[in-house]
């Protein structure tokens, strides 16, 4: 048995222990996959939530090569696949072809990163490094992708293709897109990989709904609050919520190749 939850934490905060220790309630709890986000200055895709994430976990100082170390000790005590986040200009500055190589060393599933378009790949080659090194190049799509560039993405999606459940950035919403039916139907008419699904799931019922369409449903900022919100024991706190999720997601999956 496997479920089908993918859950979202910004690599240094609130502090680099206390990340560590998150994911490894995570990985204890059987989420699916973890995405594990290096933080940047300016996160166009995220929400408040997560942004602020991102600004006090560059305040604490993190940098890219802590946020390897972190993987790297993480993966010597859990099986869990991690995948990292992160916006193109810090693979750029680290040097493309490094920093694949270095997520191998760590044992990372695969990359998410919005920013890099396919378009790009004749002068970054994005894709080449992450097939170099055994990376999944996880390949984004929104409500407004035409269906060409869906016929495009369709021939190098790679692991799980991440579907954008609504207009707009991260974030908490009280409903999710009532035409997710059609959407996903629209994608699946020319992607075969499985779909996960993000972008403002919080709650038990949305990752029901989310499920009834996508493989995988993906949560984020909800997490962050819990942790932002917790007063007490915010692991514990923060593994009710899971086990709330999980109950209600498990089903089998085979899609870890």
């Amino acid at each position: 048995m496997k479920n089908n939850l993918m859950t979202h934490v910004v690599a240094g905060y609130p502090s680099m222990k206390n990340c560590e220790e998150i994911v490894m309630a995570m990985a204890k709890m059987g989420v699916a996959f973890i995405e594990i986000q290096i933080p940047f200055s300016d996160p166009i895709a995220d929400g408040p939530t997560i942004m602020h994430a991102n600004e006090q976990a560059l305040l604490n100082g993190v940098t890219t090569e802590d946020c390897f170390k972190l993987i790297k000790r993480l993966k010597k005590e859990i099986d869990t696949p991690i995948l990292i986040m992160t916006y193109f200009n810090i693979p750029f500055r680290y040097g493309l072809e490094k920093f694949c190589m270095k997520a191998q060393e760590c044992q990372v599933y695969g990359l998410i990163i919005p920013d890099i378009p396919i378009d790009e790949e004749k002068y970054e080659n994005y894709l080449g490094n992450c097939k170099k090194y055994g990376l999944h190049a996880i390949q984004i799509i929104s409500l407004i992708t035409p269906e060409k560039r869906l016929k495009r993405i369709s021939k190098v999606a790679s692991g799980f293709v991440y579907c954008v459940s609504t207009f707009g950035t991260t974030g908490e919403r009280e409903q999710l897109n009532p035409d997710l039916g059609s959407y996903i139907k629209k994608v699946k008419k020319y992607i075969k990989t499985p779909l996960a699904l993000g972008f403002g799931i919080s709650s038990k019922d949305q990752v029901s709904m989310a499920l009834k369409y996508a493989d995988i449903a993906v949560v984020g900022s909800k997490i962050i609050n819990i942790l932002n919100s917790s007063k007490k024991d915010t692991i514990n706190e923060l593994k009710i919520f899971l086990k709330n999720l999980i109950f209600c997601c498990t089903s089998f999956l085979i899609i870890l190749v």
